[in-house]
């Protein structure tokens, strides 16, 4: 009865832990691709082709991050962000080929909500 109530908190505490940890981001970029894709399309109103196109791009653009990420665990950050701010440019350049002028607008009022968002909730920021 001992070992049952032992497993039955050892099972407890897991559980809170998991639960406690929601910012990770252990998605795969075919996943965070999909995501973000949907997420454009809402927010400037892609056509089919210009979503394959937009897919693409935020899919090698996730791969190129979580190689960077992984090629950079226990290093420095400032270098990191540098090459991650240096992609981002990469795949606005590439976005504003792939969107016309009025979805570019849009674009980029979506991506500033999403600035100001992630401000948000983060103390000491």
């Amino acid at each position: 009865m001992k070992k049952i109530g032992v497993l039955l908190m050892s099972l407890m505490l897991i559980a809170v832990v998991s639960i406690a940890q929601p910012g990770q981001r252990n998605l795969d970029p075919e996943e965070m691709a999909k995501r973000q894709t949907e997420q454009i399309k809402e927010a400037v109103g892609l056509d089919k082709k210009q979503e394959k196109q937009v897919y693409n791009l935020n899919l090698e653009t996730g791969k190129k991050m979580r190689t960077l990420r992984e090629e950079n665990q226990g290093g420095g950050f400032e270098g990191m962000r540098e090459k991650m701010g240096e992609l981002r440019a990469e795949q606005d350049k590439k976005m504003k080929e792939i969107l016309t002028a009025a979805q570019w607008k849009k674009y980029e009022k979506y991506q500033e909500e999403r600035r100001s968002q992630r401000g948000q909730g983060r103390p000491g920021r």
